[in-house]
């Protein structure tokens, strides 16, 4: 069973759709015990840091999901939910994140250049930089589908692709068990889909 974290932040009706039209058993919960009992476990989000993950810990989940990642649990992360997985982000003032991936979220204004709209949005193809957990089976060059204005900034060995707009983006990320996407598997088709699935079968 995977469970999706609902804490009132992220598109949790689409994320849903496409695990069921892969097949995938799921629920959407904000339960402690249920998420605690989990095969595997997705954390979506989308808006401010600062008020995603207040409201996260305000339900006690950050502790649950820091639980669960330490003993092993799959976690991924998508859109805000992979930047609450780094150690801290510049979104309206420094807030701690959930510390499981070494590495901080910045903003993209000053890093790519000014005539590049933000948000990034849009489709963008990936550069694979290790090809494993769910990156496996993705080709260089597939498209997948961005919305963001802050990005992740860590160390090579725990970035798996990349994508180019204007600058090199985080595209995803692992560190062992813990997952991420800055793109929207759901949203990005069937390359996304077969994403979703790679986790599935992890």
């Amino acid at each position: 069973m995977i469970t999706i974290v609902d804490y009132g932040v992220g598109n949790l009706f689409s994320l849903k759709c496409s695990l069921d039209r892969i097949g995938a058993e799921c629920i959407v919960t904000d339960s402690q015990e249920l998420i605690r009992s989990s095969e595997k476990i997705i954390l979506p989000g989308v808006g401010a840091f600062k008020d995603a993950i207040d409201k996260l810990r305000s339900k006690g989940l950050d502790e649950v999901l820091i639980e669960c990642a330490k003993v092993g649990t799959p976690l991924l992360g998508i859109c805000l939910g992979m930047q609450m997985l780094f150690e801290e982000s510049s979104e309206f003032g420094l807030c701690k994140g959930l510390n499981l991936i070494p590495g901080k979220v910045k903003e993209l204004k000053g890093y790519i250049p000014e005539n590049l709209d933000i948000p990034h949005m849009g489709w963008n193809a990936l550069k694979i930089t290790q090809n494993k957990g769910i990156m496996k089976s993705i080709n260089e060059g597939e498209c997948v589908y961005f919305v963001h204005s802050y990005a992740a900034f860590t160390e090579d060995n725990y970035v798996t692709s990349t994508a180019e707009y204007g600058a090199t983006i985080t595209a995803s990320v692992q560190n062992g068990n813990v997952y991420g996407t800055q793109f929207h598997p759901e949203k990005s088709g069937e390359t996304g889909l077969r994403i979703l699935k790679e986790f599935t079968l992890l």
